[in-house]
């Protein structure tokens, strides 16, 4: 079944009737001499322009685009919100391998696109784009933030992305064991890319035991060259089942806490740089019922939006540092809410974001 525009009919229902949907504006874009095919989604702007990055992934279909898009647009509007920012939630997909299909004429054709909306979307990086690609989107697009610093910009939010990821493992330590050190703790990281070797970095100082994988054997082969104590396991099923594990650290690609995975799960903590890692809703009630302590993605990973941000205002990397490291105080804050409401931490930490939202855009009418 499909509307008039002969879009899948449930697109249209997700959006506008479904608890998934409650978005602004969804931009469907294309440029055919370029073979651009891209969606834009602005979630809410109660507090601000939407700031989330730019996915270019080679989805199967463009169901599986926009849906995807409107999932990571609505977590950028809570991931913001508890980031202490004055922004809305947004996020752009394009549908293509990046490996075959990225040229400099789609990245400026779709800087093109995200210029029209005249600031109401400001990207970033994401999956499959780079600074080098974000310089090319802003010479079409003043709204362009994790451009390299010959270009005005901050460069790369992946190191402070792992730093933030890295503070809620140490708050989720305190508030499970009393003490927020990683020294000797058994933690296994999926995904070893853009964020999860600078987490690794930050675990081999402090002295962990870091088990790790990822889809591609290079991005292994840099870790435990480079660490002869960190320890490669065969893939995600077999990391999760590790024997001891403390803390289970998803940083790759979203949905990795399941039906599947959660029963088998031998980790006390979750706590990783994945965006949407609860598969469906129920899934945080499994982690609660387990004993498993899970520190909402969107709160620990929030150190890369902090960044690019920051470098709207003239970016200041030992501000957003400081700032990235509130991350500690403020996952500590949801795991007490949680208690005090008896609520898993992920349901205690969109209460708290959706009463910003919320008292933002009661403002705005007042005003």
């Amino acid at each position: 079944m499909t509307d008039v525009t002969g879009a899948p009919a449930d697109v249209l229902h997700t959006l506008f009737h479904s608890e998934q949907g409650g978005h602004e504006q969804v931009v469907l874009c294309q440029d055919r001499a370029s073979g651009l095919k891209a969606v834009i989604a602005l979630h809410n702007t109660a507090l601000g322009p939407a700031l989330g990055g730019t996915r270019f992934y080679p989805y199967a279909t463009e169901q599986e685009a926009v849906a995807d898009a409107l999932n990571l647009a609505r977590g950028m509007s809570y991931k913001n919100a508890m980031a202490g920012l004055d922004h809305g939630g947004g996020k752009a997909v394009i549908i293509g391998d990046p490996d075959r299909d990225k040229t400099e004429e789609l990245l400026l054709a779709y800087g093109r696109f995200v210029a029209s909306l005249g600031g109401r979307y400001v990207t970033a990086c994401d999956v499959g784009t780079y600074v080098a690609d974000m310089d090319v989107v802003a010479r079409e697009c003043r709204w362009t933030t994790g451009r390299s610093p010959e270009n005005g910009g901050a460069g790369d939010s992946s190191v402070l992305t792992a730093f933030g990821v890295y503070q809620g493992m140490r708050a989720s330590a305190q508030h499970l064991w009393g003490d927020p050190s990683l020294r000797g703790r058994r933690i296994g990281i999926a995904g070893v890319g853009k964020v999860g070797h600078h987490l690794v970095e930050h675990l081999v100082a402090e002295g962990a035991e870091i088990f790790v994988t990822d889809v591609r054997a290079d991005a292994v082969r840099r870790i435990t060259e480079r660490h002869a104590t960190v320890t490669a396991v065969a893939d995600t099923e077999a990391l999760i089942r590790v024997e001891g594990l403390d803390v289970y650290a998803p940083c790759a690609l979203g949905g990795a806490l399941n039906d599947d995975s959660v029963p088998v799960l031998t980790a006390r903590v979750v706590c990783g740089a994945a965006n949407n890692q609860l598969a469906h809703p129920g899934v945080e009630k499994d982690l609660a019922d387990r004993g498993i302590l899970y520190a909402p993605d969107y709160v620990v990973n929030a150190g890369g939006v902090i960044q690019v941000a920051d470098e709207l205002h003239g970016f200041d990397f030992e501000r957003c540092k400081a700032k990235a490291a509130g991350i500690y105080d403020t996952t500590l804050a949801i795991f007490a809410r949680a208690k005090a409401d008896g609520i898993p931490p992920a349901a205690a930490a969109d209460r708290i974001a959706e009463q910003r939202m919320h008292e933002a855009a009661a403002a705005r009418r007042a005003g």
